[in-house]
C-alpha cells in the first residue's frame, strides 16, 4: 500500500511541477508585462465623452429590462428611431459601474486593455511560431490602439477580432473544427459593436484566398485543403445566420453600412473619423510599418501570403480613410510582421526558461499594477478636469429654465449627470445626423448665419460651451445674451429675459 501511494505521489509532483513552469514561464511573464502597459496606457483616460451615455443607456436597459428603439435623451430629435446597436456592450458597461463604480469602469478599461494586447500576443506568438517575436507584434498592436483605448463598446469588438483571427489560425493550422467557435462569437459580437461587420470581411477574405494556388516573386497563396475550404464557407454561412440573434432585427445588421453610406457628416466632422494625417505621429507609424512590411519582404526574400496582403491592403485602406480604424490596422498587421521577423530571434524553450526569475517578475508587475491603478479620487479629478462638472452643478443649483444647448463633446456627461435636462446633441452623431441636427450643429458652432436662427427656432434659453469655442466669443456680443457662469473649461450663457426671471 505504501508503495502505491509514493508511486502515485511521484506521478503527481512532475504534473505540480510542469503546472507551476507554466505559470512561471517566460511567456506568461511577457503576458503580464502587457498588462502593465496596458494599465499605464489608459490610467489617465478614464473620462471619454462618449462613455457617460454608453454608461446612461446600459443603466436604463438594466432597470427597465428593455431596450429603447427611439432616442430619449435629447428634445431636438422629437424620439426620432434609433438604432442601440451596442446594448450588449452598454449594459456590460453598466454592470461594471454597479459592482464598483468610477473604480469598476476602470477595472473594466484595464481588462479590456489588457486581454486586447494579450490575445494579440498570444495570436502573434501562434502565428509566428515564436514566443519572443510574437511579443514585438503585440507591441504593434499597443501601438496603434492607443487611438481607441477607452471606456467604450468598440474595446469589446476589437477583442472579438482577435479572437476571430485566433480561430481562422487554429482552424486553417490545425483543426477545422476551430472554425465552428466563429458562430457563437458573431452572435455576440452583432451585440456589442458594428465592428462585426469587418470580421465577417475578414472571413470572406480567408475563404477567397483559400482558392489560389501560386508563387509571384515573394507573393505566395496555397490551396487549402477542400475539406477545410468547406468547414470555413459552412462557418461563414452560420456566422451570417447568428447575426440576426439580436433583438432588433435587420437594421442592428445593416447598421455599419448606415454608418458608413448614410453619415456623411458626421464621418466628416468627427474627429475620429477624419482621413489618417500621414504627418502627424500616428500617421508616419503608419506608414513606417508599411514599410517596413515590404522591405522585410523584398530585402529578405521572405514570403508574404495573399490573405496577408488582402489584411494589410484592408487595414491600410480604412486605417487611411478614418483614424479610428488604426487600432484594426495593428491587430491585422501584428502578426504578419511576427512571421515576417520569426527567424530573426531564437524561439523559446521551456528547458532554457528560468521559472524563479520569472516568478519575481511577475510577482513585481502585479504589484506594480495595483500601485499605479489610480484611486478613486484619481479618477474623479479626471472627470473634473475634463468634463462640465462644475457648470452642471451651477445649472442645478439655480434651476436655469427652458432648453439648453449644449457642446458635442458635453452630452454625454449631460445625460448621465443631469438626465432630467434633455440635450441638444451628444456623442450619438447617428440619429443627430438623420435628424439634419448635425448639420444645424456644424454651421452653427462655425459661425454659418445668424446665431439667432437656431437658438430661436428651438428656443433655447441657456447655452453650455466649452471656454475656448467661436460661439462662446461671439454671444457676449449678442444684446439679449449674458454670461452666467465661467470656469477655466466651460461657460454658461443665459437669455436675458431668462435670466431676469431667475433674478
Amino acid at each position: 500500500m505504501t508503495v502505491m501511494l509514493l508511486a502515485e505521489e511521484r506521478k503527481v509532483e512532475p504534473a505540480r511541477v510542469r503546472f507551476s513552469q507554466r505559470i512561471c514561464s517566460f511567456p506568461v511573464m511577457l503576458a503580464v508585462s502587457l498588462a502593465v502597459l496596458a494599465v499605464l496606457t489608459v490610467r489617465s483616460r478614464f473620462d471619454d465623452p462618449d462613455m457617460w451615455w454608453h454608461l446612461k443607456s446600459g443603466e436604463i436597459i438594466w432597470t427597465t429590462h428593455a431596450i429603447p428603439a427611439t432616442d430619449i435623451f435629447s428634445y431636438t430629435t422629437h424620439h426620432h428611431a434609433y438604432v442601440p446597436h451596442e446594448w450588449l456592450s452598454q449594459v456590460i458597461i453598466y454592470g461594471a459601474y454597479r459592482v464598483g463604480g468610477y473604480t469598476g469602469l476602470m477595472l473594466w478599461l484595464c481588462f479590456f486593455a489588457s486581454a486586447v494586447l494579450i490575445a494579440g500576443y498570444a495570436l502573434c506568438w501562434l502565428y509566428s511560431g515564436n514566443a519572443k517575436v510574437g511579443f514585438l507584434g503585440a507591441m504593434v498592436i499597443w501601438l496603434f490602439a492607443t487611438i481607441g483605448l477607452a471606456i467604450r463598446p468598440q474595446m469589446i469588438g476589437y477583442l472579438f477580432l482577435v479572437f476571430e483571427l485566433l480561430l481562422v489560425h487554429l482552424g486553417r493550422t490545425r483543426n477545422p473544427r476551430w472554425f465552428m467557435g466563429l458562430p457563437p462569437l458573431f452572435a455576440v459580437w452583432v451585440n456589442c459593436h458594428g465592428s462585426f461587420f469587418l470580421g465577417l470581411i475578414v472571413l470572406g477574405i480567408y475563404l477567397f484566398s483559400s482558392f489560389f494556388d501560386f508563387r509571384m516573386g515573394s507573393l505566395v497563396s496555397s490551396r487549402w485543403e477542400p475539406h477545410c475550404q468547406r468547414m470555413l464557407a459552412f462557418a461563414l454561412v452560420l456566422s451570417v445566420a447568428a447575426l440576426f440573434v439580436n433583438p432588433i432585427g435587420f437594421r442592428q445588421v445593416l447598421y455599419p453600412l448606415n454608418t458608413l453610406l448614410h453619415q456623411p457628416i458626421g464621418l466628416s466632422l468627427v474627429q475620429e473619423w477624419r482621413p489618417l494625417q500621414l504627418n502627424a505621429a500616428r500617421g508616419i507609424a503608419w506608414a513606417v510599418t508599411l514599410g517596413c512590411v515590404f522591405l522585410l519582404v523584398i530585402m529578405r526574400w521572405s514570403e508574404l501570403l495573399w490573405h496577408e496582403l488582402l489584411l494589410l491592403a484592408l487595414g491600410a485602406w480604412l486605417a487611411s480613410s478614418h483614424e479610428r480604424m488604426l487600432f484594426v490596422f495593428g491587430i491585422l498587421a501584428g502578426p504578419v510582421i511576427s512571421r515576417l521577423l520569426s527567424t530573426e530571434w531564437d524561439s523559446y524553450s521551456s528547458k532554457e526558461d528560468l521559472p524563479w526569475a520569472n516568478a519575481v517578475l511577475i510577482s513585481a508587475a502585479l504589484m506594480f499594477i495595483f500601485w499605479i491603478f489610480p484611486t478613486r479620487q484619481s479618477l474623479a479629478g479626471q472627470v473634473l478636469q475634463q468634463s462640465p462638472v462644475k457648470a452642471v452643478d451651477f445649472i442645478k443649483a439655480h434651476h436655469l429654465p427652458g432648453r439648453m444647448f449644449n457642446e458635442y463633446g458635453y452630452g454625454g456627461y449631460l445625460i448621465w449627470e443631469a438626465p432630467e435636462q434633455p440635450v441638444f446633441i451628444d456623442g450619438r452623431a447617428d440619429v443627430f445626423e438623420w435628424t439634419g441636427i448635425f448639420e444645424e450643429y456644424g454651421q452653427w458652432m462655425s459661425l454659418q448665419g445668424d446665431p439667432h436662427t437656431l437658438l430661436d427656432k428651438y428656443g433655447i434659453n441657456f447655452c453650455l460651451l466649452e471656454r475656448q469655442s467661436s460661439m462662446a466669443n461671439v454671444l457676449p456680443l449678442l444684446h439679449d445674451w449674458k454670461l452666467a457662469y465661467s470656469d477655466n473649461s466651460s461657460v454658461i450663457f443665459t437669455r436675458v429675459a431668462a435670466r431676469s426671471a431667475l433674478n
